[in-house]
């Protein structure tokens, strides 16, 4: 019997995956001053004995003011730097997971309470919150307070916050980057005309709106040892007429493959609140296997993908070489081991779980 496609192996860059399944980042909620806690060490141990290929730590800001809540992780400097260390040494200590950190910054929607506090915008004058950042001085939503313009050496010193928490990554031997670009952080706020609405050469036309991002990937892949991948997120539409739509992620996804990125990981909206999602299972699906017919890089699903079946159908029948899960594996954080049960595939389980094994299955815990 075959191996099931979902479960071959495959490479990113330099790094080896075991097979198609990667954890996507999700934001925690729970750091203190950018610094990484104890939570993270359960959640990230937790997933790291998942059985998927890959483990993506979440949204990750490069300055204090790129949070998007005063409880996000930060890899800023010396000290977010050591505690994200300090947990990773843990989680490697029981897991060969490769691990990749989502580079982040939220530009306009920084500065907001944890989402299980209601999310909202903390005003500029409350201790927990500043003044937010953007492309142009629009604020997300009409009732918030309205982000400060980013000048010419204001992106220059925003690279090189990039470029520096790049370079914290690789120090703590961190497998690969992720940039967010998606869901209406900083870069995807570059990106898209309903946010950008800059007269200057990082505005207007689709070369100008997408110099920003790619300065930064560039910024970044220059400090990142060769061997790792970077690899870059994006929303392939707004949802929203006249905004970001697959067309122009298309033309993105080219000029990141010109640049180096090593893959796409294709997901989508979060830019404007007048979006409409028609969300139904694999919804996102169309628009990676889009940009997959455009190029030669690795492209990453998304978003809704919760049966075995279906991921290996979306890795089959090439629309797209890899399939992330978030909710899916919050909720059930072996997703890989019941995939591999289902398909007739095995996954790496630790010693101490072997025993679990349902009886009267073929191998399911290969060693």
């Amino acid at each position: 019997m075959s191996e099931p496609n979902l479960f071959t192996p495959m490479c990113v860059g330099g790094l080896s995956l075991a097979n198609r399944i990667v954890i996507a980042p999700m934001c925690q909620y729970s750091a203190v001053d950018g610094q990484m806690t104890s939570w993270h060490r359960i959640h990230l141990g937790h997933l790291a004995l998942s059985g998927a290929a890959a483990l993506t730590i979440e949204a990750t800001a490069v300055t204090p003011e790129g949070r998007i809540s005063h409880a996000d992780v930060g890899l800023w400097d010396a000290r977010t730097q050591r505690a994200m260390a300090d947990v990773l040494d843990d989680v490697r200590y029981w897991s060969d997971m490769p691990i990749a950190v989502q580079l982040s910054h939220a530009g306009r929607k920084a500065s907001t309470e944890k989402p299980w506090l209601g999310g909202q915008q903390i005003p500029v004058e409350d201790k927990r919150g500043w003044q937010t950042v953007a492309p142009s001085p629009f604020a997300f939503r009409p009732d918030q307070h309205a982000p400060q313009m980013l000048s010419k050496s204001d992106l220059a010193t925003l690279r090189d916050d990039f470029g520096a928490a790049a370079k914290r990554a690789a120090d703590i031997g961190i497998d690969a980057i992720q940039l967010h670009g998606a869901h209406g952080y900083l870069l995807h706020q570059f990106l898209s005309p309903l946010a950008n609405r800059r007269d200057d050469e990082y505005g207007g036309s689709l070369e100008n709106r997408m110099r920003f991002p790619l300065e930064v990937f560039d910024a970044v892949r220059a400090v990142f040892p060769s061997g790792r991948p970077v690899t870059f997120r994006l929303s392939a539409t707004d949802w929203v007429a006249g905004g970001w739509d697959i067309e122009q992620s298309i033309a993105l996804s080219k000029a990141l493959e010109e640049h180096g990125a090593d893959a796409i990981h294709v997901s989508g909206g979060g830019l404007d609140p007048r979006q409409q999602i028609s969300l139904h299972p694999g919804y996102q699906v169309p628009f990676a296997r889009a940009i997959k017919q455009e190029v030669a890089a690795p492209v990453v699903a998304v978003g809704l993908i919760t049966e075995p079946s279906h991921a290996e159908a979306i890795v089959a029948n090439g629309d797209a070489d890899l399939v992330a899960l978030a909710r899916a594996m919050l909720y059930n954080p072996r997703w890989p081991w019941h995939a591999a049960a289902a398909l007739g595939a095995s996954v790496v389980a630790p010693n101490q779980y072997l025993r679990c094994q349902p009886r009267g299955l073929p191998e399911l815990f290969g060693r």
